[in-house]
């Protein structure tokens, strides 16, 4: 009630007390605990755990809490197998709801997943985000690479061979690297003629 300018005391209907003390006083929260930026595999069809907890005001677990997940209808989402596009669990005794048994659709894409809490005539709500996704091949351009450089090396051994006749020797130097030379000319002494000039 409250007095008006007239001096008069005026009753305002119980509803509308109740609801603006209610608008007054914090409601329960929903945390999202695991499941949002999860990717998951359309291949597969693997995708995480939905994981919420839902607290009270004063920011303690709530056990027994009503939490429902709601999936998009359209594009980019998923089912909980029997339970469609919809599953309904309760919260234990740490407030903790877990949304198990996601499979992705075969559409790629993000996608937002609802988390709808309700306790005590107290209601909230929470998004979650995830992507559908196939995997990537893994690129074979190091195995490439690695083929061509021992072809590489193959074809220039048989050169290096082919330009000394089929034959190679190696000689060490003083630095102790090992190359590849010629064949040295060999002198053979015999004996010394005289007689006039030509």
């Amino acid at each position: 009630m409250f007095r008006s300018s007239a001096g008069f005391l005026t009753f305002l209907p119980a509803a509308l007390v109740l609801a603006a003390y209610a608008q007054t006083q914090p409601g329960i929260n929903i945390r999202v605990v695991e499941g949002d930026g999860a990717i998951n595999s359309i291949r597969l069809h693997r995708a995480h755990d939905l994981v919420v907890q839902v607290l009270d005001p004063t920011g303690q677990p709530v056990a027994g809490a009503t939490v429902t997940f709601l999936l998009p209808a359209t594009g980019p989402s998923g089912t909980f197998g029997d339970s469609g596009l919809s599953l309904t669990m309760q919260t234990d005794a740490k407030g903790m709801a877990v949304g198990r048994g996601l499979r992705p659709n075969s559409v790629a894409g993000q996608f937002r997943i609802r988390a709808i809490t309700s306790w005590h005539s107290q209601t909230a709500s929470a998004g979650l985000m995830q992507t559908n996704a196939e995997p990537v091949a893994k690129s074979h351009t190091s195995r490439t690479i690695a083929i061509l450089a021992i072809v590489g090396a193959v074809a220039v051994g048989g050169a290096v061979v082919a330009m000394h006749g089929g034959k190679s020797s190696t000689t060490t130097d003083t630095g102790g690297s090992t190359g590849s030379i010629a064949p040295a000319e060999t002198i053979t002494p015999g004996t010394p003629s005289f007689g006039p000039p030509h």
